[in-house]
């Protein structure tokens, strides 16, 4: 996984926009398909906010955080090359969602979600690797981190 960083990043990005483009070439904006009943549909959103359409028209913080983030995220896992695998997953999985959506938020105005399990927000391929890199965060923070700086007191 140290070694597949960046194509895991890269691959996220390919995925997560060929699904979009996909659903924009064949669905009409809040066009809804069903595909488990009335349990899960595919459905065309454009979301111009953040998770559960939140920070809804701040164009410019839903671009300029997640920049942040990312570099953040990079700049960590490069410092920390020594860590469990665990990391490298988690910072790959995030950075790649996150790149991916603002290529849609630079490119479009908003972002493109499907998603649809009727009970929860629509959401998109980028969104799902954004929040597996959190959870697998968890783990690695509950399970492999070594705060040096403490064990060597």
């Amino acid at each position: 996984m140290k070694k597949a960083k960046y194509g895991v990043i890269l691959l996220i990005i390919i995925i997560d926009q060929a699904v979009k483009a996909a659903v924009r070439n064949s669905f009409d904006v809040g066009e809804s398909r069903d595909v488990l009943g009335d349990i899960f549909s595919l459905t065309y959103v454009q979301n111009t906010g953040a998770a559960f359409s939140m920070l809804t028209g701040m164009k410019w913080l839903l671009i300029i955080g997640p920049i942040l983030a990312i570099l953040f995220g990079i700049w960590y896992m490069e410092k920390h090359k020594d860590q469990h695998w665990t990391l490298y997953a988690a910072v790959s999985l995030t950075v790649g969602g996150g790149i991916s959506n603002i290529i849609d938020r630079l490119a479009l105005g908003y972002v493109t979600d499907m998603f649809d399990f009727h009970f929860w927000p629509v959401f998109n391929v980028a969104d799902i690797a954004i929040c597996v890199g959190c959870g697998i965060l968890v783990i690695y923070v509950l399970k492999f981190y070594e705060d040096k700086t403490n064990s060597e007191k």
